[in-house]
């Protein structure tokens, strides 16, 4: 059937070819029509046009009178039209301004959604927290309670209010009320730290300073070295505020205050930091690439670093100069150093080469000044004649002197230069007394004799000024004079020397016999020939004997020295020598009297 209608199409077209337009081809009542046509005869085909043409007047006058029958319909149908066409265009319009409108309003449906949502957590949130109000208000309330605490002391509920914050900081550390409760707590955990350590900084006992270690350990802010640093550092800051306010005007009372405060507080210090540390537990292996910290280190260089400072005083306050009190300073600083030999700090080895110097200054000091005075009597010295040297009879030792008591040359009276030179030596060798190491006895040996050499010139620098002037009388006294050094100041000197530095001992320090002492040169014994070689022009010829050094019985230094006294003269004839002799009492200082009665003696073995 299809392929017929093809045939029929084509013969149509190529009949009816350029007879109608192409679009009829598509009408399918033009189409039926055709085929119709096509089956017509010849009659029927000649009077088709005709049908045709009456068919088309019938449709006109049927349209001719619809027209005029519905001609008010039409106009009606043509102003809905008009109005319809007007009001699509609105609707057109009214479309376009919406579709331009409809992103705006998208944009703003979705802000509105997500405000709404926002509101609507805001409220579950504002909910949520009027539930658990007081939860929150006992977090944000922590900060305030926790600088109560640590103002108040009370440091245990600050340090678990501490660790309860850093968990939360461990769980919400990205919330900003968080982080803002974390830095107060901080702040309020800082001013604890310096709150416990200006408690180490105080008068703190050793409960106290446990406590306080306790709580600087549960902090977790210091390592276990660098906490011992601290506290020796806390504690050394509040011995040195006790140091700092002795008053200085004084130096013994400095030193001696010193040496009592070190001795109370600076034990208390080593025995709280060996109760609160212990060195001899095993350290904790550090971690790899970690440095190994000597805890023990940092103790025992503290406790040296205490005493080199104490001995830094000590040193200064001998140099400014204790009178003659060494004897009772050097006691207690033994007494010092013996306390702290019980924690293992003994440097009572350390006093001896201090007081050594000390001592042995002081009296190269004294022997100076007696022979710078000796310079001065001498430059006013005029020989005079003396009921003594005159043919006169030296008076016997005052009565009551007990037997073995050291008694000065009495002869020394006739001659007031070599008597207050002697009163000064004496006053130099009781001061030396009370703190008289037996290391010293080269020292002042050498010294005293490099005195004795110098008053030795000084004889002869005024013989040499006088020696032209002098007289018969004045040269024999002169003589005299020189006698009288030679053979009684200077071996009075030596025997002092023996009683200071007793030959049998040193003799047992050094292991030799007392025989052999001489070997070791100036050691407690005066060379008496180097002395007086200038002289030998002057002195009469006299036989050479070496002085030996007897082992002298054993005698009270203390009695001995303290002894060493000249009883002024009674008054003779001549006026001038009364004059010279009012001043010859030669005694000790009250002060080394009484301190001789009261202190133990000391020596530096």
């Amino acid at each position: 059937m299809a392929a017929v209608d093809v045939e029929d199409e084509s013969i149509l077209a190529s009949i009816f070819k350029d007879s109608f337009p192409d679009s009829w081809r598509e009408n399918p009542d033009f189409t039926a029509y055709l085929s119709e046509l096509s089956s017509f005869s010849l009659d029927t085909l000649l009077r088709e046009p005709e049908r045709l043409a009456e068919e088309r007047a019938q449709i006109l006058q049927q349209t001719r009178e619809l027209a005029f029958s519905n001609y008010q319909t039409f106009i009606r149908t043509a102003d809905c039209t008009e109005t319809t066409y007007r009001d699509f265009g609105r609707v057109e319009s009214s479309v376009v301004r919406v579709l331009d409108k409809l992103p705006r309003f998208r944009e703003r449906c979705r802000v509105f959604m997500k405000e709404a949502e926002e509101i609507g957590a805001s409220r579950r949130m504002n909910s949520l927290t009027l539930n658990r109000h007081t939860e929150i208000l006992e977090i944000l309330e922590i900060p305030q309670l926790m600088d109560t605490c640590v103002r108040n002391g009370y440091y245990e509920e600050a340090l678990e209010l501490a660790a309860y914050v850093k968990r939360l900081e461990k769980k919400h550390s990205t919330l900003p009320v968080i982080q803002g409760i974390v830095r107060e707590v901080r702040q309020s955990t800082q001013l604890m730290l310096n709150q416990l350590l200006q408690q180490l900084r105080s008068n703190s006992q050793l409960p106290v300073c446990l406590r306080v270690i306790g709580y600087l350990r549960r902090m977790d802010v210091f390592t276990e070295a660098e906490l011992r640093v601290k506290f020796l550092q806390a504690r050394g800051t509040w011995l040195h505020s006790i140091l700092a306010a002795i008053p200085e005007d004084d130096p013994y009372f400095h030193i001696t205050k010193t040496i009592e405060a070190c001795r109370v507080h600076l034990f208390d210090i080593v025995t709280q930091y060996r109760a609160i540390f212990s060195d001899e537990d095993p350290l904790v292996a550090p971690a790899s690439g970690q440095a190994v910290v000597n805890e023990a280190a940092i103790f025992h260089g503290w406790v040296v670093q205490k005493v080199a400072e104490f001995l830094e005083t000590l040193e200064r306050d001998l140099q400014r100069g204790v009178g003659g009190r060494l004897d009772s300073l050097l006691g207690q600083c033994m007494y010092f150093g013996l306390s702290f030999s019980r924690v293992g700090a003994d440097f009572r080895g350390q006093l001896a080469p201090m007081f050594q110097r000390v001592a042995a200054e002081a009296f190269r000091r004294a022997v100076q000044e007696a022979v710078d005075k000796f310079q001065e009597d001498m430059n006013l010295y005029t020989l005079i004649a003396l009921p003594s040297v005159l043919g006169g009879t030296i008076p016997p030792p005052a009565p009551g002197t007990q037997p073995g008591t050291l008694q000065p040359p009495m002869a020394l009276l006739d001659f007031q230069p070599l008597a207050c030179f002697l009163n000064n030596l004496l006053t130099a060798f009781n001061d030396l007394r009370l703190c008289c190491p037996v290391g010293l006895a080269q020292d002042v040996t050498a010294c005293l004799q490099d005195g004795l050499k110098m008053v030795t010139r000084q004889i002869l620098v005024f013989h040499r000024a006088e020696e032209s002037a002098f007289s018969s009388r004045e040269k024999e006294l002169f003589v005299q004079f020189c006698c009288s050094y030679a053979e009684d100041l200077l071996p009075f000197l030596n025997r002092c020397l023996q009683l200071l530095f007793p030959p049998n001992q040193l003799a047992l320090i050094l292991g030799v016999p007392v025989t052999q002492l001489q070997r070791y040169g100036s050691l407690g014994c005066i060379d008496l020939a180097a002395v007086l070689q200038p002289l030998d022009f002057i002195l009469p010829q006299r036989e050479t004997v070496t002085p030996a050094v007897t082992a002298e019985p054993e005698l009270d230094l203390g009695a001995e020295l303290s002894g060493l006294t000249f009883e002024p003269k009674e008054a003779g004839t001549d006026q001038d020598a009364t004059e010279d002799t009012e001043h010859l009492d030669v005694r000790a200082s009250e002060q080394t009297e009484e301190k001789s009665e009261e202190d133990e003696d000391f020596s530096l073995e």
